[in-house]
């Protein structure tokens, strides 16, 4: 039996789910998802149908929109988006096991209707058809399907095919994959093939997918090392990976970060008071999930780029998810490394060999008393947060001036809950 796979995106989902909560026509209506507070340089998290067929793109600036176009401005609200991507992949259920379904984001599902198909008498893109017709006679919202006898032809139907096809569904094979998109330009329409990889097969005199395939390997491999086997792979249209790989995949490092693009410019001693917020809201993260870590990284960008930023600088302690300990360390790479003249912009943080918290081995060399207070307290401080909520409780730091952590418990995904 041939493998077969749906690709599922709902269009412009942001957008079209602000437009039906307001009873719009997403097609015949110019709505952005925009926080106006930020100013005209917001960033639209999507903008409707509509405003697309008029040249506006997703993820533009809000002043980049041609000032002849009139528009709906709507505040993002995550809690809402999440609730309608939690209804839809309701209806999934209703036709699929929860084992073949991967939910690849917010607005996109990968599902593996192979054994399906005789189950319901009909054929792939039926089948599809009648997903997507559910989904839009639920909740309005339009959803778009790839079919491909494989994950990536999948993916590539949807991105590349089912945009210049009847209903929104796309369906590719091998060989149709080869015939029809073989030279298929900009490779950058290819699922994982990003600008820089582009540059890198131009300069090696590769434009199309068929270029790659027809090129030879040695080069391939010099050029991207162990990389070029999945982009020779993706030349020819086949994928390895099936859906019970990816249910059976576990990382073999786990880690957690957290980062923010700042609304302004902050000076060396500002942005370390975030840093420490930062990692505040990191520790009380590993608290609640029981987990410690390792090894520390910090990741600070400066504003206009004006310098490289400084990044991937670690520092390796004993298994903590104490909130003392942790800032201490990154307190210390903050010190030593980041620029004090330049203003900073962007700010990230990690905790990496993250691992549960009773497999910790006690560290000799701190007060151990005094760590298993500091642990009862962070986790009293997490049960307060999640009955009354994240800005229940507080630090004095978070009180100062340019401190934001009261501002960002309250968005969710860096984005307005709603």
């Amino acid at each position: 039996m041939q493998n077969m796979y749906l690709c599922i995106d709902l269009k412009t989902f942001y957008a079209s789910v602000e437009c039906v909560e307001r009873g719009l026509d997403p097609f015949s209506t110019n709505l952005i998802v925009a926080d106006p507070s930020r100013g005209k340089g917001s960033i639209c998290l999507a903008v409707s149908p509509k405003m697309k067929m008029l040249g506006v793109k997703n993820r533009c600036r809000v002043f980049e929109i041609p000032p002849n176009i009139k528009y709906i401005t709507a505040m993002p609200r995550m809690k809402k988006y999440i609730e309608y991507s939690a209804n839809i992949y309701g209806i999934y259920l209703k036709y699929f096991s929860k084992e073949d379904i991967h939910v690849y984001s917010i607005d996109e599902a990968f599902i593996d209707v192979t054994n399906y198909l005789k189950m319901y008498n009909m054929n792939a893109i039926e089948l599809a058809k009648t997903i997507v017709k559910n989904i839009y006679d639920e909740y309005k919202i339009t959803a778009a399907a790839g079919i491909g006898t494989n994950l990536y032809l999948a993916k590539i139907a949807l991105d590349i095919t089912a945009k210049h096809s009847a209903g929104n569904i796309g369906y590719l094979n091998e060989e149709k994959y080869i015939k029809e998109l073989w030279k298929h330009k900009p490779l950058t329409d290819f699922w994982q093939v990003g600008k820089g990889i582009e540059k890198r097969l131009n300069k090696m005199g590769l434009y199309t997918m068929q270029d790659v395939a027809s090129c030879e390997q040695k080069r391939l491999y010099k050029e991207f090392g162990i990389n070029a086997e999945l982009l020779i792979d993706h030349a020819w249209g086949k994928e390895s990976c099936k859906m019970e790989d990816i249910k059976k995949y576990t990382p073999k490092n786990n880690s957690i970060s957290n980062s923010q693009v700042l609304f302004k410019d902050y000076n060396f001693e500002k942005a370390r008071l975030l840093v420490k917020e930062m990692v505040e809201l990191g520790s009380l993260r590993l608290v609640e999930k029981k987990l410690a870590t390792k090894t520390v990284c910090l990741y600070i960008g400066y504003s206009k780029n004006v310098i490289n930023a400084t990044g991937g600088t670690e520092h390796t302690l004993n298994y903590t998810n104490s909130y003392t300990e942790l800032t201490k360390a990154f307190l210390k790479i903050y010190d030593k490394t980041t620029n004090r003249k330049m203003p900073i912009r962007r700010i990230g943080i990690s905790f990496v060999n993250v691992i549960e918290e009773p497999g910790v081995q006690l560290n000799l060399f701190v007060d151990q008393e005094k760590m298993e207070k500091e642990r009862k307290l962070e986790s009293a401080i997490v049960g307060i947060k999640n009955k009354l909520g994240r800005n229940s409780i507080l630090r004095g730091m978070n009180l100062e001036e340019d401190a934001n952590t009261i501002m960002r418990n309250k968005l969710i995904g860096g984005h307005n809950s709603g």
